[in-house]
């Protein structure tokens, strides 16, 4: 059995439809849902599920204490959703090729700093995009730049708001992301 932690930085539902996805699999659970903001949502969530949670500062995630907590839980992978702080190098050292991140579009497009949630769906119906979708990857140093892992798409419709299209992605992620990371853990064997 695997065990995952979650970041999160707001209402976390991606982060619950994991830890319900894992429930009743032999192949992992989710142990721990972090999060750098004392009133997302996702901390009510952990409580629903029985999850431990911790809320920690952006010097604890840089100082190196957050890897340190991680490996006395034992934690074999690290699943970023909706987590908006960069992940600093001495964390990506300390679990190298371990940490992925779901980015609600098509990677290379409308990554980097700044662009989540709202901004990325806004970006996508101002250039009239005929399509759009989802980006799981590996994080590295830089936004949004690690090596792709899955991609899903979905249609964007000339009379589609950036709402619209919020829906359409988080269908998408509720989907695949569960999915995407049993199958990471089971080939990866890690």
């Amino acid at each position: 059995m695997k065990n995952i932690a979650i970041f999160a930085s707001g209402s976390g539902s991606n982060a619950e439809n994991i830890a319900n996805y894992f429930k009743d699999k032999a192949v992992a659970e989710v142990v721990l849902m972090l999060t750098n903001n004392a009133n997302a949502f996702v901390l009510e969530r952990a409580k629903k599920l029985a999850v431990e949670s911790v809320v920690f500062s952006s010097e604890q995630l840089k100082s190196g204490e957050l890897a340190s907590l991680l490996n006395d839980k034992a934690i074999d992978l690290i699943v970023l959703a909706g987590f908006l702080l960069k992940i600093p190098e001495n964390l990506i050292a300390a679990f190298p090729n371990k940490i992925i991140n779901i980015h609600p579009a098509l990677l290379p497009k409308y990554g980097g700093k700044g662009m989540y949630g709202d901004a990325v769906h806004k970006a996508v119906v101002a250039n009239k995009e005929k399509e759009t979708g989802i980006t799981i990857h590996y994080v590295n140093e830089h936004y949004d730049e690690g090596a792709i892992i899955f991609q899903a798409k979905c249609a964007v419709s000339e009379t589609d708001t950036y709402e619209n299209v919020a829906r359409k992605i988080h269908q998408l992620e509720y989907k695949h992301f569960p999915r995407v990371i049993e199958d990471f853990l089971l080939k990866r064997k890690l």
